[in-house]
C-alpha cells in the first residue's frame, strides 16, 4: 500500500455518490471529505486485522475487498466482499476502538481512508453527516439480512442463478455478462467454496449457462429464472 495522498477532484466526485456521503450538502460534504486520504493497495495487501486498534474507515473508489474474520482452527469466514461505493468500518465511529474483523485486497484497489478521530470531532458540529453514517450503517444491515436469507433458502445452484440475473446484460430470450473479478472472488461473495462454485457452474449448464474464463454467456433466460 502506498503514501496516502490528497483526493483528487475525480475521487471526490466518485465518493460523493457513495451513501455514506450523497445526501450530504455541499459544506457537510466538504468537511467529511477533508478527513480523506487516497490510498492505492495491491492484491493481497491486508488493511488491518481482528483484534487492531481502528484508526480509520474506508471507502472502495475502485477493486474490491475483502472482509473475513478468523478462527482459532486457522480457517476464514468470509464476511463480505466491498465493491466500488461501498464503504466498512464506519460503525467504529459511533462505538468501538478495535477491528472485529480483518480485510484484505483482492483486486488492484483505490480506496479512500477516512480518520476515525477528526470524523468523531465533526458530528458534535455537524450532525447529519452523523444521520449519513447511520443511514450507510441500516443498508448494511439490510444486505447482510438479505445475504442471510439466501444462504438459508438457496441451494448453491439458486444462488449463483440470482447473480447472474442480477447482473447481466439481456438480449432477448439470451444475455452475457463478464464478471469483473476472478471465479474465486464470486465464490467468497456467495458464501461458497471454489469447487461448489464449479459444480453450480456444472448444473446451470442444463439452463443454457456456459462459461469461458470470466465471460458468461446465457441461452435460456426463462429457464435459468425458473432455477
Amino acid at each position: 500500500m502506498t503514501t496516502a495522498l490528497k483526493l483528487s477532484n475525480a475521487q471526490k466526485a466518485t465518493l460523493g455518490k457513495a451513501l455514506i456521503v450523497s445526501s450530504l450538502s455541499r459544506n457537510e460534504r466538504e468537511a467529511l471529505l477533508a478527513c480523506a486520504t487516497a490510498v492505492r493497495c495491491q492484491p493481497q495487501d491486508i488493511l488491518f486485522h481482528d483484534g487492531d486498534t481502528a484508526d480509520y474507515f474506508y471507502s472502495v473508489l475502485s477493486g474490491y475487498v475483502r472482509l473475513y474474520r478468523p478462527g482459532s482452527d486457522g480457517r476464514e469466514a468470509d464476511i463480505r466482499i466491498c465493491e466500488p461505493g461501498d464503504s466498512f468500518g464506519e460503525c467504529l465511529i459511533l462505538d468501538g476502538c478495535d477491528y472485529n474483523y480483518s480485510a484484505q485486497v483482492m483486486e488492484p484497489a483505490i480506496l479512500a481512508r477516512f480518520n476515525l478521530e477528526k470524523v468523531r470531532e465533526l458530528l458534535e458540529d455537524q450532525p447529519r453527516i452523523g444521520i449519513a453514517i447511520v443511514r450507510s450503517l441500516s443498508q448494511h444491515l439490510l444486505s447482510t439480512m438479505d445475504c442471510l436469507a439466501s444462504d438459508r433458502m438457496q441451494t448453491a445452484p439458486q444462488r449463483v442463478a440470482s447473480y447472474l440475473l442480477t447482473h447481466c446484460t439481456p438480449n432477448g430470450g439470451t444475455a452475457s455478462l463478464r464478471l469483473p473479478f476472478q471465479k474465486s472472488l464470486l465464490a467468497r461473495k456467495l458464501g461458497l467454496a471454489p469447487e461448489a462454485l464449479s459444480r453450480a457452474f456444472s448444473a446451470l449448464r442444463t439452463a443454457g449457462v456456459t462459461v469461458s474464463g470470466r465471460s458468461i454467456a446465457i441461452s435460456n433466460m426463462d429457464m435459468l429464472q425458473q432455477i
